[in-house]
């Protein structure tokens, strides 16, 4: 959305100049002096925390010393800038325009009063200029003293190093090269490209190095750890200011990562930028170490301390994770729930619902059903052959029915594992995966390599397994409940809003499962030991069981009664306590609130109560006591348009609309409630999502060549950097490394 000028008579915005447009200061004495001086009378009565949020001047008022450029993409004012050009006459010659910048008519007193201003400012500047010219002076004589030869060759050289680091992390290259222990290596990739950069013609690195030995490391290890801090540090920097201006954040953690045999937890920050546009940026990763006190303590070390952020202004945290680690961080959530409540848990709009609910659930048996999905996901991604090898095995299974073999071929042809109807497929896939794993195992054409086959033998022994079997047809039966209103959450800003008013008849309809287990058991069982039969899978207690619990007997238990004690009552009762965990009144609250969208107020008839939920976020609002009437202006607003007026669906949409800023609570009821991970990103700008990118990385990357500050700068490689912040930064960061001017050599006459 554009800024427009707030002083009488200036018409430029920010669309149309390369201007910069300055906020009202927060100062409340300093904003006084800039609404006096623009002669706004209808400025006056606001605050100056309104002012800082809704208006702007261009640079255009300020004296030419006032601005400063203090990088290509950064423009800043002084601390005592006034702005004191201004064009209040112009609108004279046209009397009759009208003029929503209306100029106030000054009285004697107002006269009197500016003119003792203006003396006492003038005095002041005449003496405060002396000072600057005679310091000016000094400060240029001892910049170019302070700049020798040396050290301008030695900023050159670290240009030329940053562009470097740069370029290995745009484009992925590692810092090491790929050679087997043993081998003679060749010179590592930071040291090749350094000495390509030198013999392409770069004079800087060229008389850096043209005296050092030929077998001797251009830089040292801690050399270049320190340019990767750097680069690390000016990028995340980047991205952090935009989040500081916009105030109101997500946390976002991912799936565990390695680095040098450690694992580290990924974190991504969500925030409304600028110009009005969610984005999901990645900033770091923290080890993963300690337990859940100190997990929770370091993570919010790292947010205020780290990042420069407060945590008060969190709105949200979701947490994607799998195995023992997804109980660790649900806790984690709880605990910083528990210091900041507005940090409200919500499942990730990456991760589909149901398979977020079958993660949560500490069980050992559903665990190793998830693993064994996520294993397969991989597994079929290795090679187009192999994912060829199961259509061929589903071909055969479904041979007499050619429409179901068609639409499981279509169902399981990309990334069938990570979606909300994954455990649906897998039961009617199974015996397709069974069949097609035991074909690559036995290899009889010799067309897979010894690895793929071992694979294919480890997942077989899994799927061939009944407690397998059972628990991933309960985990079918159980989470059917919740598959239709996980499918909405990642849906349109409609269908999230009817997904949270319906998420009532979920609950009930789970309590009534759990009221009648033992009828919705044995309907479940039955259709697990059908299934097995078709496999030729023997019934049995698992064998682990009857190790720990030394029976001789393995008839003693029923294996329909142990698996409804140990799987179908703790996996029915998880499901439904982290349903109310991660939809806790306050989040429906808030979910509800999508009703501030135009096209769901008008899918709703314009019958909805969103002031009966803003009470979640009304803290935040920069005017709540005007709240209900704001509300009932915005409603009347889209109630009565004209016919040809479209009414925005989605939040971005509507946070596009020029005329939003004139309903301020909306606005930032909006932009606060789009940053909840739960929302799927709408119109993010880029295809590629920072997640995606990560993923990238990691895949592409063999775990002992990945570098944490390689990347962070490879995933973020769309952020704009400067090279000389970083080249000062450094020389802020380490002076020993700076060259000493050369000592004076005196001569002796005798």
């Amino acid at each position: 959305m554009p800024n427009f000028c707030a002083a009488p008579n200036c018409t430029r915005k920010s669309t149309q100049s390369d201007l910069a447009f300055f906020r009202f200061p927060r100062d409340p004495e300093r904003c006084r002096l800039w609404v006096e001086n623009c002669r706004r009378a209808d400025l006056e009565a606001k605050t100056s925390d309104q002012l800082n949020k809704h208006y702007r001047l261009c640079a255009k008022h300020f004296d030419p010393a006032m601005v400063c450029k203090t990088s290509p993409y950064r423009t800043v004012l002084k601390d005592t800038a006034i702005p004191t050009i201004f064009d209040l006459t112009s609108h004279l010659k046209n009397p009759h325009s009208r003029h929503r910048k209306r100029i106030k008519e000054l009285t004697e007193e107002d006269i009197r009063r500016i003119k003792e201003r203006r003396l006492a400012s003038s005095i002041e500047q005449l003496h405060s200029k002396k000072d600057i010219e005679a310091t000016e002076g000094q400060d240029a004589a001892e910049e170019e003293i302070k700049l020798s030869p040396e050290e301008k060759e030695f900023r050159d050289y670290l240009r030329s190093l940053f562009e470097i680091v740069f370029m290995l992390g745009k484009q992925n290259i590692p810092l090491e090269t790929n050679v087997p222990e043993g081998l003679e290596r060749d010179p590592s990739n930071f040291q090749a490209l350094l000495e390509y950069r030198i013999n392409a013609g770069d004079e800087a690195l060229r008389r850096r190095f043209e005296a050092t030995a030929v077998n001797v490391e251009y830089l040292s290890t801690a050399q270049q750890s320190q340019l990767l801090d750097v680069c690390e540090g000016t990028v995340r920097e980047e991205i952090l200011m935009e989040v500081r201006e916009s105030r109101f954040f997500s946390l976002v953690t991912g799936d565990l990562v390695e680095f040098a045999g450690e694992r580290h937890l990924p974190l991504f920050l969500r925030f409304v930028d600028q110009s009005n546009t969610l984005r999901e940026e990645f900033l770091d990763f923290l080890p993963f170490e300690g337990d859940e006190a100190s997990l929770v303590e370091r993570l919010e070390t790292q947010v205020t301390d780290g990042w420069g952020l407060r945590m008060e202004d969190c709105r949200g945290q979701a947490h994607v994770a799998t195995g023992t680690f997804a109980t660790k961080m649900k806790a984690v959530a709880v605990g910083l729930m528990g210091k900041y409540p507005m940090a409200m848990h919500t499942p990730c709009s990456t991760c589909a619902l149901n398979i977020h609910l079958a993660n949560s659930l500490p069980f050992p048996s559903v665990q190793v059903v998830m693993a064994t999905l996520r294993k397969i996901g991989i597994f079929f991604k290795q090679s187009p052959s192999l994912q060829a090898e199961l259509e061929k095995a589903i071909s055969v299974y479904h041979q007499g029915n050619y429409e179901k073999a068609t639409e499981l071929k279509e169902a399981c042809s990309s990334n069938w594992t990570v979606q909300h109807n994954v455990f649906e497929l897998t039961v009617d896939l199974l015996e397709s995966l069974l069949l097609c794993m035991d074909c690559i195992r036995d290899n009889e054409n010799v067309k897979f390599p010894d690895a793929m086959t071992g694979v294919a033998y480890s997942i077989a022994e899994t799927l061939a397994d009944f407690e397998f079997v059972v628990t991933l047809v309960i985990l079918k039966n159980a989470l059917s409940f919740t598959r239709a209103f996980g499918k909405n959450l990642q849906g349109e800003a409609l269908d999230v809003f009817f997904a949270a008013n319906s998420l009532t008849a979920v609950l009930h309809s789970l309590n009534e499962v759990f009221d009648n287990i033992e009828v919705y058991h044995e309907f479940w069982f039955e259709e697990a030991v059908n299934l097995a039969g078709t496999m030729e899978i023997p019934v049995k207690v698992p064998r682990l069981f009857l190790r720990k619990h030394r029976s001789p007997d393995p008839g003693e238990i029923p294996p329909e009664t142990y698996f409804k004690e140990y799987v179908t009552v703790p996996v029915i009762r998880g499901i439904i306590d982290e349903v109310d965990d991660i939809f806790s009144q306050s989040n429906l609250k808030a979910l509800k609130c999508l009703s501030l969208v135009p096209a769901i107020m008008g899918q709703m008839k314009f019958n909805t109560s969103e002031e009966n939920h803003a009470d979640v976020y009304r803290k935040d609002l920069p005017n709540p006591d005007t709240l209900p009437a704001e509300l009932h202006c915005w409603k009347i607003k889209w109630k009565h348009r004209s016919k040809e007026v479209r009414l925005p669906s989605t939040i971005h949409e509507t946070l596009q609309l020029s005329d939003v800023k004139f309903f301020p609570n909306v606005n930032c009821f909006l932009k606060v409630l789009t940053t909840l991970p739960v929302l799927m990103l709408e119109d993010s700008g880029s295809s590629e999502t920072s997640r995606k990118r990560l993923q990238t990385y990691l895949s592409d990357t063999p775990i002992k060549h990945r570098c944490k500050s390689l990347a962070v700068l490879h995933i973020n490689s769309h952020v704009k950097h400067d090279l000389d912040v970083m080249v000062d930064k450094y020389c802020r960061l380490y002076p020993e490394d700076e060259p000493e001017p050369e000592p004076e050599i005196s001569t002796v006459v005798i």
